[in-house]
């Protein structure tokens, strides 16, 4: 690959209006393909107890996350799959290809009966459903990327590319606008079946989406590497079997896909599920506020791609990099003292502390269902959790329970009596919507969004320029969904997994602040800056 200056070309002179209206096109139906995805991820509490009722509470909920991120482990799958069928094919019908399997898994989620119907076979099925979505999605941000890179001018590759880092939040904008208008619509139902009403409305994106695939045109750098005859014959084995490449692919993954991906989900995804089922916050309320967030940073993502055209790629995501590694934990501080304040205070007044035999102790995650989990000790914890009361754990020999909240002492587990402990503490049941400092959270949400938009917005440009032509597709997409669908997807639930495990519910936040750590280390010593590259290099 050549790390020279692009000369002047075709491309570079400027592209017409047909071939704007083309990736304004791709933009969109990508916009439809990221709804799609994230409406499990803003549905999940209620999912959970719909398809996991089988299980105890909290795990019916881990449960929800690890379908939530049972799409994202499959990604990579479909990087390969669709990114071999983009470099040998074409990117135009593997577009096709993606959207379809998208929009039929999501409509097929929105008429699957529950457990209470189905029994086990919903959750399987459910599981199997949201894999296909994770399969298209794999093959989807690659070959949307590429397409508009490769329309675009040399010295505006950042600039245009970042339309289609705009997609991902908006789609998550639109999901959140969809449900809102359908619990307005349905009401006390929504949790009943309101909530299927955003996955059958997926069926006439569905339509749109595939009208537009069919309307755009070939990438004009793949029909010429094609009419060469230099397009790729094995884009996997000379993707990742050539030494150079596959170090690329490493930087790429190590350096700045993970890290760029846990941004993403720490401050759309983590944060919801933070203020939702840790604080306590009206779900409304917290998707409302999140809304607000996404309209005030969305354009963020052009203004830092634009950016990077002029500075270049890497100072930008070192800053995201570097900002999140700092404000994660104050941000998340931040968040419980605005969103629900008599949590802080209470725990300042009354901290509490559950003393037990750590063997009568045990993880509040049953994935089979067949764990009592009925000790004094589990009982305690699983109350706790569930209301969102931080608390710390300490060891005590055989056959002592004991918690302590401030300086009231509570001998074994009494549910009336643990309750009436943590209400005359003040401990809330849930976030008092008067006490919520609303423009303070939203403004920690922006910050959230603003680190994202650091790491985010340069990033398509950047991976497209690391690779050639010939193996574009297949060598950006799989590092791309690693990061995004193994690294980053995985952390709502290893987070939240975390929280339950030690009562803090800050620790899960250790999951990302590690990410950045290795992310920032990488892309110091080892990436190198791509925004002079050539594109055109077969």
């Amino acid at each position: 690959m050549s790390n020279s200056i692009a000369t002047p070309t075709g491309a570079s002179a400027g592209i017409s209006r047909a071939e704007r209206k083309v990736i304004l096109a791709s933009s969109l139906g990508t916009v439809f393909e990221w709804y799609d995805f994230f409406l499990y991820g803003a549905l999940a509490a209620i999912i959970g107890k719909q398809f996991f009722a089988g299980v105890n509470e909290t795990t019916a909920f881990i449960f929800a996350l690890m379908t939530f991120a049972a799409g994202f482990l499959v990604r990579p799958f479909g990087a390969l799959v669709f990114g071999r069928l983009g470099d040998m094919v074409g990117r135009k019908y593997t577009f096709l290809a993606t959207i379809v399997i998208m929009g039929l898994s999501t409509f097929l989620v929105g008429v699957l009966p529950g457990y209470a119907t189905l029994g086990i076979a919903a959750p399987l099925i459910l599981v199997s459903l949201r894999m296909l979505q994770g399969l298209a999605i794999g093959g989807e941000y690659g070959g949307a990327a590429i397409y508009v890179a490769e329309h675009a001018p040399d010295n505006r590759r950042g600039g245009y590319t970042s339309w289609i880092q705009t997609t991902a939040g908006a789609g998550l904008l639109l999901s959140l606008l969809v449900i809102l208008a359908c619990r307005k619509l349905t009401g006390d139902a929504f949790g009943d079946w309101g909530w299927r009403l955003p996955f059958l409305l997926s069926i006439f994106l569905l339509a749109i989406s595939t009208w537009i695939r069919l309307s755009m045109q070939e990438s004009p750098a793949f029909l010429k590497m094609k009419a060469e005859g230099k397009h790729s014959k094995a884009p996997i084995s000379e993707s990742f079997g050539n030494r150079a490449n596959l170090k690329l692919v490493l930087i790429s993954l190590f350096g700045f896909n993970g890290g760029q991906a846990v941004t993403f989900y720490c401050a759309q995804f983590y944060s919801l599920f933070f203020l939702t089922q840790i604080l306590k916050v009206d779900p409304q309320t917290a998707n409302l506020m999140l809304i607000a967030s996404l309209i005030i940073t969305t354009p963020l993502f052009l203004y830092f791609g634009h950016l990077s055209d002029r500075i270049g790629r890497k100072p930008v995501l070192i800053a995201g990099l570097a900002l999140g590694l700092a404000l994660t934990f104050p941000a998340f501080r931040w968040l419980t003292d605005y969103a629900n304040p008599d949590v802080s205070a209470a725990q300042t007044r009354a901290p509490v502390t559950v003393v037990a035999d750590p063997a009568s102790c045990h993880f509040q995650f049953d994935p089979i269902g067949k764990a009592k989990l009925d000790t004094p000790c589990d009982q305690a914890k699983a109350l706790l959790a569930k209301n969102g009361v931080p608390y710390q754990q300490k060891a005590a020999p055989a056959g002592v329970t004991e918690i302590h909240i401030g300086g009231t002492t509570l001998n074994g587990f009494d549910k009336a009596a643990l309750q009436g402990a943590l209400k005359t503490a003040g401990y809330p049941e849930k976030a008092d919507p008067a006490k919520i400092n609303h423009a303070m959270v939203i403004l920690v949400l922006v910050l959230l969004s603003v680190i994202s938009a650091l790491t985010y917005g340069p990033l398509a440009a950047m991976m497209v320029e690391l690779f050639p032509t010939r193996i574009r597709y297949t060598s950006m997409s799989l590092p791309y969904h690693l990061g995004n669908g193994w690294i980053g997807g995985l952390m709502p639930t290893v987070a939240f997994s975390l929280v339950v495990y030690t009562g803090d519910i800050l620790y899960g936040l250790w999951y990302p602040i590690v990410v950045y750590a290795v992310s920032l280390t990488v892309s110091l010593l080892f990436l190198k800056e791509t925004f002079r590259n050539d594109i055109h290099q077969h």
